[in-house]
């Protein structure tokens, strides 16, 4: 199916067609990456723009924001306040702007330079904060994804990336085996890429490392791999838009060997001008505040010398995104990110935090690998994450999932047919062995039933 054509410039909003073409000029291949959406898409200067103004000059009196005020700041409630400790109301309950507090944005920049030293010197985008990770993918689906559009995904993948991308905009998702020779497929990725370009301008590609559902972070010889399969693919002509999940980012334990550290958005951002990098990541798993539902999207252009001017009109689309849906994202969350960062403890709590996670991971890696266990299943390589997976033998994943929650009160994810998920970043220490030899022993009465 070919995608639909964009429309034509002259029937869309004036601020739209002045974003457009700005972006003919500055990188005409990410202008033809956008989605008819993405075309359409513009930041209004109505209310919000005129209220940043009012902001600015209007000394004597503001009547434009849309919240009640009283004492000069926010209008609250004590029963609501009095549980916030160190927290302006000004800081908890009024608008954040459609990009996120600017601060936050600068710390967060900051943080992902500090931990991708492949990013110096790079031109990319100030981080846009997203209502956590899944808000950004569907930013990015607005932005990029239309009907029809193909989507490339190893094998063992999130299954929301389903219900986001094929369910709701109507894309494909063509997927190839993730694994190959106890690693990441790399030759079956540039496989992939060659064969779902052909007859396409345009291609999206997925990579989620720390992998969900798998807890596999690539070795540093498969992301060298999987740029120059890319790179090759963008010289061909392809127009990549590559999507970096990096929502597990910085919980690497080097099972068997050691992994990369870095994403792989600082090895793409700027390699050619056929590839747009864009990143997401969050304070949710990386500062454990899942709850608080705070993301961040990065965009990494592919053309140096314009970068900043293509961040720009997309920083615009995705405020326009943000601000045509919820509107925002929370004030709250943002600003206990915030200051979370800028805490002199927070890469000691951390690296305790992460250790914590290592120590399990560890003893799963030790325990799955037994050898007493190889008649029930083998292990898929894991090394890094919240996840592990197992091949299960003799029985399917999803009659085991009931049986392990009916005759033995556990919980697991069946991702497939013989793959059963198992979350070690839940499980104190004891628990693991014990859970283990619950699923050997469930898999055996499956067997003799």
């Amino acid at each position: 199916m070919s995608a639909p054509q964009p429309p034509k410039d002259e029937s869309l909003n004036p601020l739209a067609r002045e974003l457009n073409a700005s972006l003919e000029v500055a990188a005409p291949e990410v202008l033809a990456m956008l989605s008819p959406l993405g075309r359409r898409l513009y930041f209004p200067k109505g209310i919000l723009s005129q209220s940043a103004e009012a902001k600015a000059k209007g000394h004597r009196f503001n009547a434009t924001i849309g919240i009640a005020t009283e004492g000069g700041e926010a209008m609250h409630l004590p029963s609501v306040h009095r549980h916030l400790v160190g927290i302006a109301p000004d800081d908890a309950y009024t608008y954040a702007g459609g990009g996120g507090r600017p601060e936050l944005r600068q710390r967060w920049q900051d943080k992902q330079l500090a931990e991708n030293p492949s990013l110096a010197g790079k031109a990319f985008g100030l981080p846009i904060v997203t209502s956590a990770l899944t808000h950004g993918l569907s930013l990015i689906g607005d932005l990029f994804i239309a009907q029809g559009d193909r989507i490339v995904l190893p094998d063992k993948l999130w299954g929301n990336y389903r219900l986001g991308y094929e369910v709701r905009l109507g894309a494909e998702i063509a997927t190839y085996p993730f694994y190959e020779a106890g690693g990441f497929n790399t030759a079956g990725f540039a496989e992939a890429l060659g064969r779902e370009a052909q007859g396409r301008e345009k291609l999206i590609v997925l990579l989620n490392f720390p992998n969900n559902p798998t807890g596999y972070m690539p070795t540093e010889p498969e992301g060298e791999a999987i740029v120059a399969a890319l790179l090759a693919q963008a010289e061909r002509g392809t127009k990549l838009v590559v999507i970096l999940d990096d929502a597990y980012f910085g919980l690497f334990y080097h099972l068997g060997g050691p992994s990369m550290t870095e994403s792989l958005f600082g090895r793409l951002v700027g390699i050619h001008s056929n590839l747009l990098a864009i990143r997401l990541d969050g304070a949710t798993k990386e500062l454990f505040v899942w709850g608080l539902r705070c993301g961040f999207l990065t965009f990494g252009p592919g053309r140096a010398e314009t970068a900043n001017a293509v961040c720009q009109v997309l920083d615009a689309k995705v405020r326009g995104a943000i601000r045509g849906s919820i509107s925002n994202s929370p004030m709250l969350s943002q600003t206990l990110v915030e200051k979370a960062l800028a805490s002199s403890s927070i890469d000691e709590e951390r690296k305790q935090k992460c250790e914590i996670l290592r120590a399990r991971a560890e003893k799963v890696y030790e325990v799955a690998n037994a050898p007493r266990f190889r008649e029930s299943w083998d292990v898929y390589p894991f090394n890094s994450g919240y996840f592990m997976c197992l091949d299960v033998k003799g029985v399917d994943a999803e009659p085991l999932r009931l049986h392990l929650l009916d005759a033995h009160g556990t919980g697991l994810i069946a991702t497939g047919k013989r793959d059963l998920r198992v979350a070690f970043s839940c499980l104190e220490l004891e628990e693991i062995e014990p859970l283990f030899e619950t699923i050997h022993k469930a898999i055996q009465q499956l067997r003799d039933a």
